[in-house]
């Protein structure tokens, strides 16, 4: 009972309310929330330290960034999550802060996709940083064996590097990437790779313009620090999988490189395996194997996870 009161109690406030209702969707900083609920970022941290002491909200730090998410634990049975239920959808507020939020998310968008542009031709050395590519490569390798009866598809293919490496042991597989340029890199790459059984699709991988569990293997090489919602894409993938199949998720282990996010539009500085174990166990995915490799300074993890036979698309 003295759970519920407090929480109920934290909520009971305009600006703690609206707060709420925009972490709905996803993770924010705190200058975010000040840019969206135009208010004084010391007024802010006192609401958000309400709200993560009442339990409602989750707080992590990234190295100078400091996040804050909707406490998920009991999934849409959770406090936060039923009270912001409670919110109507037409309120003026939260439709004000809901454009905010959207008008922030499309500029970040924009200047990754100016990134990703800019650096296309060479993107294959940028994405190395401190890390083997070769060694990645082998890793993937041994805990992706495909044969050549199976699917494959690449998720934020890039210029086509796990296509590269995976291709050649499928029948057939796909990459996709929104970036035209990254793309026209990459069919550059398979012509010379000879993979005649690899395709591209320009699409996004949030939004997938493929029919649903028809893969046997998908691929998130390097993608998830990219990304304002990791976990959607997870999400996408698993729908992508035949009952079976596999996912692997290679990305950067949790790092303190801010440089990062001003020179490579990184959003995440890595990612535990507790976060990633538990993003796959929500879309019914079981982890089955994790690697690490820490061939330099940015440490790298490989996660193979299978979806289960019962898991709805």
């Amino acid at each position: 009972m003295d759970l519920v009161l407090n929480a109920l109690r934290a909520a009971a406030d305009p600006t703690r309310l609206r707060i709420l209702a925009v972490l709905e969707s996803g993770e924010l900083t705190v200058s975010e929330l000040v840019a969206i609920l135009g208010q004084s970022q010391p007024r802010i941290s006192r609401h958000l330290k309400i709200l993560v002491d009442a339990g409602l909200l989750a707080r992590f730090r990234e190295g100078s960034w400091v996040f804050h998410r909707l406490n998920s634990e009991g999934g849409n049975l959770s406090p936060a999550r039923r009270i912001v239920a409670m919110i109507p959808k037409d309120d003026s507020l939260r439709a004000q802060d809901t454009g905010r939020l959207k008008e922030i998310e499309v500029g970040r968008a924009r200047a990754a996709e100016a990134y990703f542009a800019k650096y296309a031709p060479e993107w294959d050395r940028l994405r190395q940083l401190d890390v083997d590519e070769e060694a990645v490569a082998n890793a993937v390798r041994e805990m992706m064996p495909l044969v050549k009866t199976q699917r494959l598809l690449d998720l934020g293919t890039g210029t086509g590097r796990m296509l590269q490496v995976l291709g050649p042991d499928v029948g057939e597989a796909f990459g996709v990437d929104r970036s035209h340029e990254m793309l026209a890199v990459a069919r550059a790459n398979l012509k010379h790779w000879g993979l005649e059984n690899c395709q591209l699709r320009q699409a996004d991988i949030l939004s997938l313009p493929l029919p649903y569990g028809t893969f046997d293997a998908v691929v998130l090489h390097q993608v998830l620090h990219f990304l304002e919602r990791p976990w959607a894409a997870l999400e996408e993938a698993q729908r992508m999988l035949s009952p079976g199949g596999r996912l692997l998720v290679v990305d950067l282990a949790p790092h303190d490189q801010e440089e990062l996010r001003e020179k490579h539009a990184h959003r995440r500085l890595g990612f535990t395996d507790e976060e990633v174990r538990e993003w796959l166990a929500d879309q019914g995915l079981t982890c089955e194997t994790i690697r690490h490799l820490k061939p330099g300074a940015l440490g790298v993890t490989l996660w193979v996870a299978r979806r289960n036979a019962q898991a709805a698309i």
